[in-house]
């Protein structure tokens, strides 16, 4: 495509975009009330897990002088990879995001389930500088981002085409060499999800790996019992020994960690003792606090000599359902006959947790808690999301208003419709906002959405039906488009300010309206059953997310 017609197409883009219709809303705010939460603990002493809770799976983590960092996985939402900075580990503060810039991250026509897969992060004393190591999966496959200073922005992608499979770490030992593990399936399969994990030799200098590569671990820790999907290997060195970790299992109800030891960096690796070195499989179903699916671990060694593990986790509210998605847990870690033990066999996974040197003062992401944002800065806060990469900028934040334009692009397509989302962090929460929208047509909607993925999520807006403006909701499950329920408006409130809001208890929710004829919340929907928006009905890896929402394509 030639400069000329680029330009052309551009202009009539923007022109298009400039006479759309736009939903204005006023604030958005977010309160989560769950039980495991209610339990006082010393906040100088203890902390509570899930220390990131809701949709912040994968967790990985590194060290510079006292700075932790820490950063998670976000398929296919924009920005992508959250980054968290702590000097206790227990107090997290969101300090950017490491692909926030279309540039570095194409999503363009993904499923929420594909994309920003499993992200690792080091830092490399030798060149002080942090890397991370991701694969978009559906995307550029596995490339790097670095910084010198994870305060500020990170590099572009550089591409890593050597290196197949998922779930890359780095590795920087010591002597000044560096290697990439990552999983794949095995070449020579024997069982069903039989998979390696592969070594490439990394050169630091020119950001590429080798072409040759080793497998260091084939199947996992014994193999007689086919064990499947080995995968988010990371490497340590400790006391001159080469620990490898990995998630074994999936991670759903099997999932674990084991762990490996060499002498060499290349191997051969020899299963632990302990194995495995995590894991929630077998417990009572019934057990309090309830918490499955852990795994995918990554560990960290504090200034003192103490050291840690991050990991996922899911908290399920009844039948393995959960529409929080896989959230971060932290434990400190264990050394029994020289090798780690995140958390013993047959041991159950507290909410809260001891805890030396917790600083008094921070920001905790964990707990109950409420937040607003009354868009009075003049960008985006960090911590929204917006589904696929944006190719143009269809919202704008002036004088305490988010405007939305209502483009013709709905939650339904694999596109990057008009939706900023909050991730849900409880089972038990409440969310709400006010809008001002005048529809223009039967198709244009605007409101609120409860989104898990493009078949499964639930939207309460104001659109026109007959020439009349309405309050509407519809749900999308497994596909099939259902109008819930809808309620015409007073010609008087055509022009004002409606109040969305949209309460969960577990697998049920309450959808509310009012405008300023209403001297009260008039629930629209009562008991609605919204476990369809659970990982266990819904699929995929994602959890589920709530936000504004603007649409010129909505169908009955």
């Amino acid at each position: 495509m030639n400069i000329k017609l680029s330009i052309i197409l551009l202009f009539f883009a923007s022109a298009l975009l400039a006479q759309t219709n736009k939903a204005s809303f006023s604030y958005f705010q977010y309160t989560g009330n769950d039980a495991c939460f209610e339990q006082k603990i010393d906040p100088k002493t203890q902390f509570r897990n899930p220390i990131l809770p809701g949709f912040y799976p994968d967790p990985s983590i590194c060290r510079r002088g006292n700075d932790y960092f820490l950063i998670n996985s976000t398929f296919s939402y924009f920005p992508g990879i959250p980054v968290f900075h702590s000097n206790d580990l227990v107090h997290w503060k969101q300090i950017g995001n490491a692909l926030d810039r279309p540039s570095q991250l194409k999503l363009d026509g993904l499923g929420v389930s594909s994309g920003v897969y499993a992200p690792a992060i080091e830092y490399n004393e030798k060149n002080q500088t942090f890397y991370i190591i991701n694969t978009v999966v559906g995307g550029i496959g596995n490339f790097i981002v670095k910084t010198k200073d994870p305060f500020k922005s990170w590099s572009e992608p550089i591409k890593l085409p050597e290196v197949k499979g998922i779930d890359p770490s780095l590795f920087f030992d010591d002597d000044g060499k560096s290697y990439i593990v990552c999983s794949q399936a095995s070449p020579a399969p024997k069982w069903s999800g039989h998979s390696v994990i592969w070594m490439h030799e990394f050169d630091a200098v020119n950001d590429k790996a080798s072409a040759d590569r080793l497998i260091v671990v084939d199947g996992g820790p014994d193999t007689i019992q086919h064990p499947r999907w080995l995968e988010g290997p990371h490497i340590y060195k400790v006391n001159g020994w080469y620990y490898l970790m990995a998630a074994e299992g999936g991670t759903q109800s099997g999932h674990k960690e084991v762990i490996f030891r060499s002498k060499l960096a290349k191997g051969p690796y020899v299963q632990g003792p302990n194995n495995p070195i995590l894991t929630q499989l077998g417990l009572p179903a019934d057990r309090p606090n309830k918490v499955t699916n852990v795994g995918h671990a990554d560990m960290v060694k504090t200034k003192s000599g103490e050291w840690f593990a991050v990991f996922l986790g899911c908290r399920p509210y009844s039948d393995e359902q959960f529409n929080t998605g896989r959230e971060t847990f932290m434990l400190p870690v264990k050394w029994v006959d020289d090798f780690p033990v995140i958390l013993e066999n047959g041991k159950t996974l507290a909410p809260v947790i001891a805890k030396k040197d917790i600083a008094p003062k921070g920001e905790t992401q964990s707990g109950n808690f409420s937040w607003r944002d009354e868009f009075n800065k003049p960008t985006l806060d960090m911590k929204w999301l917006m589904l696929r990469t944006p190719r143009e900028q269809w919202w704008n934040i002036a004088k305490g208003k988010l405007d939305l334009e209502v483009l013709p692009r709905s939650l339904s397509q694999k596109e990057n419709p008009a939706f900023i989302a909050h991730r849900q962090q409880h089972t038990n929460f409440d969310a709400s906002t006010s809008m001002l929208f005048t529809p223009k047509t039967d198709k244009e909607l605007a409101g609120m959405a409860y989104f898990q993925n493009e078949k499964n999520y639930f939207v309460i807006g104001k659109t026109l039906k007959n020439n009349k403006q309405v309050i509407l909701i519809q749900s999308v499950i497994k596909g099939v488009v259902t109008l819930v329920t809808e309620k015409e408006l007073a010609l008087s409130d055509y022009s004002k300010n409606v109040n969305f809001s949209i309460q969960v208890n577990e697998g049920a929710a309450n959808f509310y309206y009012s405008t300023s004829a209403s001297k009260h919340a008039i629930l629209l929907a009562p008991n609605i059953d919204v476990s369809n928006l659970s990982t266990k009905k819904a699929g995929g890896f994602v959890g589920s997310v709530i936000g504004m929402y603007a649409t010129s394509k909505i169908s009955f």
